[in-house]
């Protein structure tokens, strides 16, 4: 996966990145996902010069210090450094009125969590992973701005950012830039599809 793909269409492209995101925050990443990370490479953009910062830096680190991380940043004795829910952001505690509404818009969508799973639905990996599907099912664009609008923006710059200044990010860091700098390119192309999808309408 590259930064710019002239053979992959923009929404490719934006899944990809909300995929890789929720791969990378999912769970610790293991060998393969580190060799995909390694891989990636960047241009001189702000979002580009992140993702050539993360290959760089996946491509020194080992899968047990890429756990050790992850663990320190998310999970910890008893919490890891960062909470990364949409409920524990936006009012301070885990399981909140943030998670209801986010159950009900994926009800309403028919999308639920899969078997297996434990985390609940407003984990920020969860969350990339939805705008994934709903990118690659070609929702309306109008729905793809409702759930961004609805449980991301609220709250995930502020969890990038978190995450690019937390103690324990090295590999991470990286991760929080191109969070935080891919949710803000977001907001601007979904608004200007809606609008020119209203322009051709009227």
């Amino acid at each position: 996966m590259t930064v710019h793909d002239p053979e992959s269409g923009a929404e490719d492209l934006r899944a990809d990145v909300y995929r890789l995101l929720a791969l990378t925050l999912a769970a610790p990443p293991g060998a393969d996902l580190l060799a995909l990370l390694g891989g990636l490479t960047g241009d001189t953009t702000p979002l580009g010069r992140a993702f050539g910062d993360l290959a760089a830096r996946a491509s020194a680190t080992d899968p047990q210090a890429a756990e050790r991380e992850f663990n320190a940043l998310f999970i910890g004795v008893v919490q890891g450094e960062l909470v990364p829910y949409a409920s524990y952001y936006r009012t301070g505690f885990l399981t909140d009125r943030p998670l209801s509404a986010l159950r009900a818009d994926l009800q309403a969508l028919g999308l639920e969590r899969a078997p297996g799973v434990s985390e609940p639905e407003d984990h920020i990996a969860a969350l990339c992973d939805v705008m994934a599907v709903l990118i690659r099912e070609g929702a309306d664009p109008a729905v793809q701005r409702h759930m961004l609008d609805s449980h991301l923006t609220p709250w995930a710059g502020r969890f990038f950012r978190d995450l690019e200044g937390a103690q324990a990010a090295s590999l991470y860091r990286p991760v929080g830039t191109i969070g935080r700098l891919f949710l803000e390119i977001e907001q601007e192309a979904l608004n200007r599809q809606i609008d020119q999808m209203e322009g051709a309408d009227a």
